[in-house]
């Protein structure tokens, strides 16, 4: 056959063939054996090759059609196994270089023509050539090609890049490949002047272009993820490794310098070498300066670049004797921004914002760089280079600071850098800073705002360190009081620059502090209180500094009894001169006479605002010197005070000298408008509360009255509703903060308004604070990070707060409040409302306080002494609406009267419920427990929701309702709800009410949804029960009520019993059977429970248990009949059955004959229960293979297991636990199985082995360890069988778990050998394939650590302990993913530890394998822990920290669980050294490594450490001596010190 086609490169040849059978011809002799022709493969690439080359030099004319195939051809050529293998094997094949041209060619016309159709296959054949070593040299061995291939790459990248279409993955593999080869040959070339021209000539435009790109691109779902998520940070690095190696390397250096530095600067001259240097700086900029993009490009490109260029310029060149040339590298970058025009008096409106952001943000970055590297130093700049770089950055601070952009952040960095070099470099413009960006800059952007604090943070801390404070003062008042820019500045000091400003004025000297405040009162007195007057212009002024005053004296430090007496002097007549030359007359100023106005004018307001802020201010600083001083002398102290003032504690108790009518008109001014001044008005009330309560007799009429006034104050504002965030800033208060500022002032001073509050205002508190939370809730403020206060994050921080329960009066009436809102929400929709419960649970004219009312009741005798009735009649009363209130309750379940919710009313249900939740009710007082307790009730039993509303919600609804009544059954006063209705009554309306309802949600019982809200019902059932049977109080009475009600419910019980029969659905269904399960399992749980003197609880118990098991064992037949034959379990009926089968057993050995025989109850079992568990539990072993995807059927099938094995007498006939077991190791094995489910199921499976091996014969535990042994063979792995060694491995381990005994006990351990020798062969071979390291590798790894423990004293042979080594001198510890590390690391370092700990005398037998299996650790969490320039991700780093400490801990054993293996010591230091000596790790890595060794190197003695001096090489002798000398000076010393106070 061979001879027939041995002529096939003569047809190939022929220019009779025609083309297409050429092709077919090509392909047949590729792929087959049968045709014979020398060095074939050779020759049909040579052929393609010379065709396609032909073609594109014009020498050949062919269709397009024609061309793919070739092309085609060529790709599926280069990327066959055949060819791989034949190269493999050391065979030459060859490709020529002409295809590399035209391979450049093509793209290069792809390129120009803007499209990147049609080349896929030209891209793979690139692909296939460069991934191929053999072929790639076509272009390793002619750069220029490659340099030419990368070009053309990035060019088409760059266009896929720019254009709209979604980023494909094929372009980017080739390019990172194409990146990686050129790299590779950068590094071989010698002529670095040759690599600078290949890089600027072709390379660094479109690497410029695409890294900007790549790093601006708005990345889609619809691009693909690999290029998203890893190649583009790839490339990207490439890029800037490429760019380093080809334009900055070492010996380019004296280029730059020569460039760079002007010629009579240079240390040495070289003669004519004008004509042919390199001017490398040029070259880059002239690179830069042309267009290389599109121009709306261009400008973004090179911004990006030059920080780029400059960074990679800095790393290879930044030395100390440098930095001239660096900074001139810097000045000539900078010339290539936009930026570097306005100096030269180009107009500033020909860059945009955006143009204006780039700009400034590259000027940042290169700051940034000179800061970072330390360039700029100040003295030797001055005397050795004339002041060059500062004249250069004097220049770029005027330029800043002319032309403002505060709305841009990183205008305000640029300027925090240019004052961190030098202050001097600002300080001529410090006038131009303060008013550009600070006093005038309108900043409300929180991004824009945080560099403007940043910034003027540094001016104050500079001039704070320099204490020129005042200069800088004088600065801020001449701005402030030059003429406004706007009719509103911003206010002058944010929350974040008045902390900043503290900071400051703590450390700075009193007396200067006192200088800046002399100036301002100064300047107030002589410039601004004469004009102010109808003056706007000059009150916001006034309100600029009253605004300065109060932070000044706010957070200035405090007077005391240290502070000399000149500065207490000082002071004083400091406050001396506010009173009188400011506060005094703007008082005056305000009560002058005016006509009536509807609102006062804007300069009335204002001073308004800052006369109250400064007098505020005043009376707080008076006080708080007057307290904490005792050399103060208050400056109104000579002033007399008339005795009704003192009595009344008017104004003149905290103000002398001014007259309360006066104040009367100041205040009607300032509560006219809702602004600062009526805050501070606010302030000054609580100021004179507090001033009572210090008196050693206070007046609790006026703390009364004064506490009603703060209150009412705010009081039309809140209810307003309109309200924006506030900063804390009090001259930045308007309409809408005030209400915020006003609500904070109240919450904040609770605990001193509380007690003195009417019972009305408390509850006013409590409708505002939860009419703030629902809408706080709806605007979910949780999420909102900004540092702002607003109302909602107030309340919120409320609810949250722990001193709300202590406030029981708020508490209580916030609870009336949420009770009352529930009932506006139903109100809306019921017909009748009058007789609605919630109604009567929030009723105004009952006194729910009582219990806790002593905090109010002295507000009360005050206001209406005569209506003070008994405590003891309110209380009752209360007691018997709460009574009414359930009775309510229950009778309109009886009458089947809910309330239907429409989808928005549940929506604001769910909302409230959200609140309820927030609340400590599990801390409630009884009444209060009884009325929420009846609120959730009737919202469960009496609301429905609408048939439209979502079914999903109306879960959510029922579910959060049953939680929350669970809260409560766990609260302290649960047993209190028992006094309003019976138990019985209770449990009858929730479940008459679910019964009604589980008809909306027949369709959806598959839903998670439903399975929840069910769960959330049987456990507040399972609470209820339990307090019914824990109170021990009509305990048979109310379930014998609650069982014959659920027997009346069932479908089966006729037609004049049943009441739910109409209703009945398989939702109805899992509801009743979730009931008797609860009231099955409480019993039983309570049973064994009940100690011997109360028998007749235990009696009771049981006489209750017998009726519920047949009525449960009932319900659940009843619910199996609609499940057909064959089919898997309905989940819900498992745990039903599970507790029928534990109630059974439980009645059965409470019977008298069971007592006597304990072991035997399965024969007092009812025979048709038998029947019914041995179904299931047929139905359970054939389902459970297939069912590895349900987790939650999977546990409740083995929890039955468990239960049902423990009676080996109701297994079937001919079932055997070795069934079980099968059927068990089925199931590991099925497909869907994962190492997390086995983790999720190995409490259940670990209970359903102990019953199964307790109670099997020996011969049944040999059976189960050959079914074992059989997944461990290794023809499994060999057959791709992987999850039945997982399925024995974890069986292995399960059995290990297992108490075992006797001849079981000896088998095991008598096969534990060969199960280690398994486990090594299991190893091996899956350690082949990554994809078995987490599902085989850990398990094993985790089983054998096990093995070792549980054998401790019985593998008494060390070879069989010995041959856990084998595994893990198998294990990778390289090239894995981060969880697989940690899980592998964990693992090997579990069976070291099993071996040192239990196994020591093996593991000094087999010393080398130990060490050498440890080493592998070490060397890896090195290699893993090296300093990197990038940390990477915090969770990956946080496993190498882990690795480490590890390690650390396995040193620490070795050094102090063996004194035998001293000898070792020096051979354990050595190994570390040398490994030490390749890598630089990162310092927390190095610290637990560190400590680990040095536990080791205390068992060297000396004769180790010369052994260790002498023997090791050169560079790792360093390292150890640097690693002893560290030892004896830290650790060495510290443990002698320990040592010598040790006892």
């Amino acid at each position: 056959m061979a001879a027939i086609y041995s002529g096939i490169h003569l047809k190939l040849k022929s220019a009779k063939t025609s083309w297409e059978d050429k092709l077919k011809l090509a392909h047949f002799a590729w792929i087959s054996h049968q045709c014979f022709l020398p060095n074939k493969e050779q020759v049909l690439l040579d052929w393609v090759s010379h065709t396609l080359v032909s073609y594109y030099n014009k020498k050949l004319e062919l269709e397009d059609e024609v061309v793919e195939k070739l092309w085609t051809y060529l790709d599926n050529v280069i990327h066959s196994r055949r060819l791989q293998d034949l190269l493999k094997n050391g065979k030459t094949i060859n490709l020529s270089f002409s295809i590399a041209q035209v391979i450049n060619e093509r793209l290069s016309e792809s390129c120009s023509q803007k499209t990147q159709q049609n080349i896929g296959t030209v891209l793979s054949c690139c692909s296939g050539i460069l991934s191929t070593p053999s072929l790639s040299i076509i272009y390793t061995a002619k750069c220029e090609l490659l340099v030419d291939l990368l070009s053309k790459l990035s060019e088409l990248a760059c266009q896929q890049l720019a254009s709209d279409d979604a980023v494909g993955s094929q372009l980017f593999s080739i390019l990172q490949l194409t990146f990686a080869q050129y790299l590779l040959i950068q590094r071989q070339q010698t002529n670095p002047n040759r690599v600078f021209g290949q890089v600027t000539s072709h390379l660094l435009q479109p690497c410029l272009l695409l890294r900007h790109l790549l790093t601006v691109r708005n990345w889609t779902q619809a691009d693909d993820s690999h290029v998203r998520q890893h190649w583009s940070r790839e490339i990207r690095n490439q890029v800037e490794i490429l760019l380093q190696a080809g334009l900055f390397q070492p010996e380019l250096f004296s280029s730059y310098r020569e460039e760079l530095l002007p010629e009579w600067e240079l240390h040495e001259k070289k003669k004519g070498a004008l004509k042919s240097r390199l001017l490398p700086v040029d070259t880059v900029r002239t690179k830069l300066g042309s267009g290389f993009s599109e121009p709306a490009l261009h400008g973004a490109v090179v911004a990006g670049s030059v920080s780029l260029l400059y960074k990679l310029f800095l790393d290879s060149y930044c030395k100390a004797e440098n930095h001239l040339v660096c900074f001139r590298m810097f000045s000539r970058l900078f010339d290539c921004l936009r930026l570097s025009g306005l100096q030269q008096g180009v107009r500033e409106d020909v860059l945009s914002p955006a143009d204006w952001s780039t700009e400034l943000f590259a000027l940042e970055q290169l700051l940034n760089l000179v800061l970072s590297s330390d360039i700029y130093n100040v003295a030797s700049d001055r005397i050795r280079h004339k002041g060059i770089q500062f004249g250069f950055y004097r220049n770029l601070a005027q330029m800043l600071t002319s032309h403002s952009q505060a709305s841009i952040p990183a205008w305000f960095r640029c300027l925090k850098l240019l004052m961190s070099l030098n202050h001097l470099i600002v300080e001529p413009n410090l006038g131009d800073l303060v008013a550009s960006a600070w006093i005038d800059a309108k900043v409300s952007e929180t991004r824009t705002k945080k560099p403007q604090e940043a910034l003027i943070g540094t001016v104050f801390q500079t001039y704070s360190k320099l204490r020129q404070f005042p200069r800088l003062f004088e600065e801020v008042l001449s701005v402030i009081c030059q003429p406004a820019a706007d009719e509103l500045r911003m206010p002058i000091l944010s929350a974040g620059l008045t902390a900043k400003l503290r900071e400051c004025l703590l450390e700075l000297p009193p007396n200067q502090i006192l200088d800046i405040l002399c100036l301002l009162v100064e300047k107030c007195q002589t410039l601004i209180i004469p004009a102010v007057e109808g003056d706007s212009d000059m009150v916001l002024k006034l309100m600029s500094v009253s605004s300065v005053l109060h932070t000044f004296l706010f957070n200035m430090r405090s007077l005391d009894d240290v502070t000399p007496y000149p500065m207490v002097l000082r002071t004083q007549s400091l406050l001396a001169k506010i009173q009188k030359g400011i506060i005094q007359p703007l008082l005056e100023l305000l009560q002058a006479p005016r006509g009536e106005e509807e609102k006062p004018e804007l300069w009335l307001r204002k001073a308004s605002d800052s006369a109250l802020l400064l007098v505020y201010t005043w009376v707080e600083v008076n006080t708080l010197f007057g307290v904490s001083c005792s050399k103060y002398v208050s400056p109104s102290a000579d002033i007399a005070v008339t005795a009704s003032a003192v009595r009344h504690w008017g104004i003149s108790a905290l103000l002398p000298g001014v007259e309360e009518q006066c104040w009367e008109k100041v205040m009607a001014l300032a509560s006219s408008f809702a602004s600062a001044s009526k805050y501070c008005l606010e302030l000054l009330t609580l100021q004179k509360m507090k001033m009572i309560l210090m008196q050693t007799k206070g007046d609790p009429q006026a703390l009364q009255q004064a506490a009603a006034f703060i209150l009412e104050s705010g009081r039309s504002s809140m209810n307003r509703g309109e309200t924006e965030p506030w900063d804390g800033d009090i001259s930045a208060i308007n309409d809408l903060t005030y209400p915020t500022a006003h609500w904070h002032l109240v919450v904040s001073n609770l605990t001193i308004l509380l007690p003195y509050l009417s019972l009305k205002d408390v509850e006013y508190i409590a409708s505002v604070l939860l009419e703030t939370l629902v809408s706080a809730k709806a605007q979910e403020v949780d999420g909102d990070q900004e540092p702002s206060i607003s109302i909602g994050k107030i309340s919120l921080g409320l609810l949250h707060s722990p001193f709300l329960p202590e406030m029981r009066v708020l508490h209580c009436a916030f609870l009336s409040s949420l009770i009352h809102q529930f009932s506006k929400v139903l109100c809306s929709t019921a017909a009748d409302s009058v007789d609605l419960p919630l109604q009567q649970l929030s009723a105004d004219n009952i006194s729910w306080h009582e219990e806790i009312l002593s905090p109010c009741r002295t507000a009360e005798l005050v206001e209406t002494p005569s209506e003070n009735k008994l405590p003891k009649d309110e209380l009752n009363l209360s007691w018997k609406k709460l009574e009414k209130a359930a009775q309510s309750i229950l009778l309109l379940v009886k009458n089947s009267s809910p309330v239907i919710l429409k989808e928005d009313q549940l929506e604001s249900c769910l909302c409230l419920l959200e609140i309820t939740s927030l609340l400590k009710l599990d801390n409630l007082f009884p009444s209060d427990c009884i009325r929420c307790f009846l609120l959730l009730l009737s919202l469960v039993a009496n609301t429905r929701a609408n048939v439209s509303c979502s079914k999903l919600l109306s879960l959510k609804f029922l579910r959060t309702c049953f939680h929350l009544l669970r809260c409560l059954q766990a609260g302290r006063n649960a047993n209190s709800v028992f006094k309003v209705f019976h138990a019985s009554d209770a449990l009858e309306a929730i479940m008459t009410s679910l019964f009604t309802a589980s008809k909306f949600f027949t369709d959806i019982l598959t839903d998670p949804a439903w399975a929840e809200c069910l769960q959330e019902a049987q456990t507040f059932l399972e609470h209820f029960l339990q307090t019914i049977v824990e109170r021990r109080q009509s305990v048979r009475i109310n379930l014998e009520k609650f069982m014959s009600f659920l027997v009346s419910c069932k479908p089966d019980a006729g037609s004049a019993r049943s009441k739910c029969c109409k209703n009945w659905n398989p939702a109805a269904g899992q509801l009743l059977l979730m009931a008797f399960t609860t009231l099955c399992h409480v019993i039983t749980l309570y049973l064994p429970q009940q100690p011997e003197k109360k028998l007749q609880s235990a009696d009771v118990l049981s006489a209750l248990l017998e009726p519920a098991i047949l009525q449960m064992g009932r319900a659940v037949e009843h619910g199996l009949q609609s499940n057909m034959q064959n089919q898997p379990l309905p989940i819900a009926f498992i745990p039903s059955v599970t507790t029928l089968l534990k109630a059974d057993l439980s009645h059965a050995l409470s019977k008298e004959d069971c007592q006597k025989n304990p072991k035997m109850p399965s024969g007092f079992l009812e025979r048709p229960h038998i029947k019914l568990y041995q179904k299931f539990y047929s139905q359970i072993l054939r389902d459970l293979p297939s069912a590895g995807g349900h987790l939650q059927f999977l546990q409740s099938a083995l929890q039955f297991l468990t239960v049902f094995c423990s009676v080996p007498d109701l297994s079937p006939g001919k079932e055997t636990a070795v069934t079980v077991i099968y059927a068990v190791k089925k199931l590991l094995a099925g497909p869907e199985i994962t190492v997390q489910v086995i983790q999720n199921i190995e409490m259940e499976l670990t209970g359903v082995l102990v019953q199964l091996l307790g109670n099997c014969s020996a011969e049944e535990f040999y059976a189960i360890m050959r079914l074992v042994l059989q997944g461990l063979e290794v023809r499994n792995v060999w057959q791709q069988n992987a999850k039945e060694v997982l399925s024995a491995v974890t069986l292995i381990k399960l059995l290990l778990s297992c108490p075992l005994s006797g001849d079981k006990e000896k088998a095991f351990w008598f096969a534990s050998p060969q199960i280690i020798t398994a486990l090594a062969m299991q190893t091996k071979e899956a350690c082949q394939d990554q994809a078995l390291i987490s599902t085989i590798v850990v398990p094993i790894l985790e089983t054998t650590a096990v093995l070792l423990r549980q054998g401790e004293g019985v593998l008494l042979n060390p070879h069989h302990v010995a041959l856990a080594f084998s595994i893990l001198l198998t294990v990778p510890l390289d090239h894995l993913k981060t969880e697989d590390y940690s899980s592998v690391f964990l693992g090997v370092h579990e069976v070291l530890f099993s071996i040192l700990q239990c196994h020591p005398k093996v593991m000094l037998k087999a010393a080398p394998s130990f060490l050498n299996s440890f080493h592998r650790l070490v060397v890896s969490v090195m290699h893993e822990g090296r300093q990197k320039g990038d940390r990477g991700n915090a969770d990956e780093f946080e496993v190498k920290l882990k690795c480490a400490h590890l390690v650390e801990r396995m040193y620490t054993h070795i050094a102090a669980e063996t004194e035998e293996f001293t000898v070792f010591s020096a051979f354990i230091v050595a190994q570390y050294v040398t490994e030490l000596q390749k890598v630089t790790l990162h310092p927390a890595v190095k610290k637990h490594l560190t400590e680990g060794i040095y536990r080791i190197l205390d068992l060297c003695i000396e004769r180790d450490i010369k052994f260790l001096n002498a023997s090791l090489p050169a560079g790792v002798r360093e390292v150890f001596k640097d690693l002893y000398n560290d030892y004896n000076h830290y650790h060495k010393a510290k443990k002698q010190g320990e040592e010598k106070y040790t006892a």
